[in-house]
């Protein structure tokens, strides 16, 4: 069958399709990686054959108030309370409000007119089996749909968009209709009516006919989807191991990294190593040019690296601190390491609070933290047996879920059911194949 993957353009979100991708293309399937043209050297990177779509915004700092609008609405997207940990429940008017800015802003912008006709274009001349979309390109969903192709949403981390959704939907429906309001579903009936389809709008243009989750079962949200659970295969890029990493430091180690997000997490790095070096550790930091310059005389026990593949590190650290990324996370829980993670938004904090019930880890809030209470739980975590044995538990269940290559005949099984029947309802299976997951 022909199967085609959609992603936003940046390698974060790229990086999750890889391992199934690769096994669907080893399966004997012909697979394509649909994404704006900033990505197409990182997947022809990966050895997967790239189609290039067209993105009509261009980058943000051109953009004007335009930019600053997608800015500012970033920035109220990102500190929505997604772990909903206030004394009220979450309102009716606020998940409006969140999604009345999501839609033109986020999902909008990111799957422009133009984006998903050039993606839409393709679909009908390739005509795909199956579009495996993550989370942000919604432009895959549309273009199954519009194509009659079976279609399903790439998790690797909390479904918090999802989440809100529903409750917003439960919440409307007690409104009186003059009151209801949908922008999602005006979007995308809009869209569709726009592309001559007449197959209109159902909620799996959101949810996907069904999910496929790389994270651990337990650490899952309570959403009650039809999703098939594949086990997460790291995949970090291209990466060399280092000589300093064949051998054991000898000693406890804390690898420290903040990702392609160090910004958003507004963390002093250098002040936070100098901290982190009063352990009686070592420290393995992913650093940026300017860090290294700040951070230049931090003791021997520090080492500043700009990149180290973390399949390859992890299995060799006590703790690590890091940013929320999926990535780093489910490396982590592959391997059994603890994590402190440093929640600044989105998601982060409702995965750092679910390490925490797990008993695998700690959550900082990243927003007025103290370098000093951070050593201190970084210390708990490398001294405090009760989180390596969260950990493994972790890891145990994760080493149970079927990987990529095993869950290849489920989607096969799944397409064929789905194929050509837009918004056809979703049986339940066995625990095997599709099941209705409650986490």
């Amino acid at each position: 069958m022909k199967v085609l993957f959609t992603s936003l353009a940046h390698h974060t979100h790229y990086y999750p399709l890889v391992p199934l991708a690769w096994a669907l293309r080893t399966a004997g399937h012909e697979v394509r990686i649909a994404s704006q043209p900033e990505l197409t050297d990182v997947i022809t990177g990966t050895g997967l054959t790239a189609v290039p779509v067209e993105w009509s915004l261009g980058a943000l700092e051109d953009l004007g108030l335009l930019g600053k609008l997608h800015d500012e609405a970033s920035a109220h997207v990102q500190g929505f309370d997604y772990a909903a940990r206030g004394e009220h429940p979450w309102t009716y008017e606020q998940l409006l409000a969140l999604e009345n800015v999501m839609v033109p802003t986020l999902y909008g912008a990111l799957n422009n007119d133009t984006m998903v006709d050039a993606l839409v274009d393709f679909a009908r001349s390739w005509q795909p089996d199956l579009v495996v979309w993550e989370t942000f390109t919604l432009a895959g969903a549309i273009a199954a749909r519009v194509t009659g192709a079976a279609h399903c949403r790439l998790v690797s981390g909390p479904d918090i968009s999802v989440r809100a959704r529903k409750e917003f939907l439960r919440l409307a429906a007690e409104q009186e209709p003059e009151h209801r309001e949908d922008p999602t579903a005006e979007w995308l009936e809009r869209t569709l009516r726009r592309l001559g389809c007449a197959a209109g709008f159902d909620e799996d243009l959101v949810t996907g006919q069904w999910t496929v989750n790389t994270t651990p079962p337990s650490t899952q949200l309570d959403l009650d989807l039809p999703t098939v659970q594949v086990r997460h295969v790291p995949y970090n890029g291209p990466a060399v191991v280092p000589e300093w990493l064949r051998s054991h430091p000898g000693r406890s180690r804390v690898c420290v990294t903040l990702g392609s997000s160090a910004s958003d997490v507004g963390v002093d790095m250098a002040e936070l190593l100098a901290h982190l070096a009063e352990l009686d550790a070592e420290i393995v930091a992913t650093v940026d040019e300017a860090t290294r310059e700040a951070a230049k005389d931090l003791p021997d026990n520090v080492r500043l690296v700009d990149f180290v593949p973390l399949n390859d590190l992890l299995p060799t650290c006590d703790a690590v601190v890091h940013h929320g990324g999926v990535g780093t996370k489910a490396t982590a829980e592959l391997h059994a390491v603890p994590q402190l993670i440093l929640a600044f938004g989105w998601d982060t904090e409702v995965m750092g609070r679910g390490l925490e019930d797990i008993g695998a880890g700690l959550c900082v809030p990243s927003d007025g933290l103290l370098p000093d209470v951070l050593r201190k739980q970084v210390q708990r975590l490398i001294s405090e047996p009760s989180f390596a044995h969260g950990a493994r538990r972790l890891q145990e269940e994760l080493l149970a879920v079927p990987s990529p290559n095993e869950v290849v005949p489920v989607l096969e099984r799944l397409v064929a059911e789905h194929r050509g029947a837009p918004g056809a309802a979703t049986a339940e299976h066995g625990t095997n194949g599709l099941g209705h997951h409650r986490g």
